[in-house]
């Protein structure tokens, strides 16, 4: 006896559809027609049960924030994006960080996603950002897990209080260091402070996940400095380079020189397709960069490589919804990446390659991963990609936790009404 059985699923990489046997919230059997009763059944008649959707780059701190800001960003830059938030900074208070948050994890749940890396600006002295995300990480346990990184938007040296703040951060029970090499005063600078991060995360066993190259400078090559202290610091396997969109303007030589540096320390890769399209080539007329760092050549060099949402209806991006199926499927146009294999990629980078970035345990549907998944209305990753397929159940810990009735439409033609299956 079991709690949940989950019937006639189609899996990614099986032919035969299966049913999935849950028991207190772990999959404890997976195969064909399985003889088992079950408290619950639920027949997925064919269709695409998923492990959950991951976002592995995320800005919790300043989801949905146009709704308390008068200003928009009226050039649709990085920049002012980033001043923007400056002014919102001061006046933000735990509360409604928090209100946000949970507004915006709703329509995470009932997208599937739920798994989220959350970047977490520390560099408001009162760290009231780390305050409410701590609190929310913990609440909405139970549903989602929710990672934080410690993100010194100002720069970790430019900004002479970021040091002593993200340490605090840490101290409060953020996960993971995060940097933005980039945004510091000089190129040294920048260097320095991808140092100084990953030692102090060799100092405290934590992974990195830094803002790394977020530019359309060729010259801004922060990764291969993130690359090299990942190997003196005994880091492999724990580091990821967030962006990276200045690789998009580097020569090929240097990335060929480039790739295989960053696939010898094991540096994960984050590429943010709806955000970077928006927010890079501003300063171009024709033609204009696309913004999307090398996903395909990373994959091919076998780096780990995910899609992230980045930003939803805040000062850098004012759209959104946290479907990763929109994300991927942007990855698609964008990345000219419209292969079978190169989609089903896609499909992976935001399922499998980000748990992998965020080290999530028990992620997966074989036996002994915990009982978390999502069943869509396609019969396959490509379809769920070209439909943004439905999410019919949402599964946590083998309970459903968010559903949604299939979507079918009936057009009215005269005295004849066909019904019309979007899963189709």
């Amino acid at each position: 006896m079991v709690d949940l059985l989950v019937k006639r699923a189609r899996t990614v990489g099986r032919n035969d559809l299966v049913d999935i046997a849950c028991r207190d919230g772990r999959i404890v059997e997976v195969g064909p027609d399985l003889a088992i009763t079950a408290t619950q059944e639920i027949d997925a008649a064919g269709q695409l049960v998923t492990p959950p959707f991951v976002d592995s780059h995320f800005h919790m701190d300043a989801t949905l924030a146009l709704h308390d800001q008068q200003r928009r960003n009226v050039s649709g830059t990085l920049l002012e994006g980033i001043a923007l938030w400056g002014d919102l900074k001061p006046e933000q208070t735990v509360e409604r960080i928090s209100e946000r948050a949970m507004k915006l994890l709703s329509w995470s749940i009932a997208r599937g996603t739920l798994a989220i890396r959350s970047h977490v600006d520390i560099c408001d002295p009162q760290l009231r950002a780390v305050e409410a995300l701590v609190a929310v990480r913990e609440q909405i346990k139970p549903y989602v897990d929710l990672q934080l990184v410690a993100f010194p938007q100002d720069g970790y040296l430019r900004d002479p209080k970021a040091k002593a703040q993200l340490t605090r951060a840490l101290d409060l029970g953020v996960d993971v260091i995060g940097g933005i090499p980039h945004f510091e005063r000089t190129m040294d600078d920048g260097a320095e402070s991808v140092r100084q991060l990953c030692e102090l995360a060799a100092e405290r066993g934590l992974m990195v996940d830094m803002h790394c190259d977020e530019s359309d400078d060729p010259l801004s090559r922060h990764i291969e400095s993130l690359a090299y202290h990942t190997q003196r610091c005994g880091l492999q396997g724990r580091v990821t380079g967030s962006h990276l969109t200045s690789m998009h303007s580097m020569d090929n030589y240097y990335v060929s020189k480039l790739l295989p540096l960053m696939a010898e320390a094991r540096i994960n890769a984050i590429c943010n397709p709806l955000v970077n399209m928006v927010l890079q080539g501003r300063h171009d007329t024709y033609p204009k960069r696309r913004g999307l760092t090398r996903v395909k050549e990373m994959l091919a060099a076998g780096i780990n490589v995910a899609l992230g949402h980045d930003d939803i209806v805040d000062p850098w991006y004012p759209l959104g919804s946290h479907d990763m199926l929109e994300v991927a499927h942007m990855g698609v146009h964008a990345l000219h990446m419209s292969g079978t294999t190169e989609m089903e990629q896609l499909f992976g980078a935001v399922t499998r390659n980000a748990a992998r970035i965020l080290n999530l345990e028990g992620y997966g549907l074989e036996p002994g991963c915990y009982a978390d998944m999502v069943v869509l209305q396609a019969p396959d990753p490509i379809e769920a990609l070209r439909l943004r397929a439905t999410r019919l159940k949402v599964i946590r810990r083998g309970r459903v936790i968010a559903e949604s009735a299939p979507q079918c439409s009936h057009l009215h033609l005269g005295d004849t009404t066909l019904g019309v299956d979007f899963s189709l």
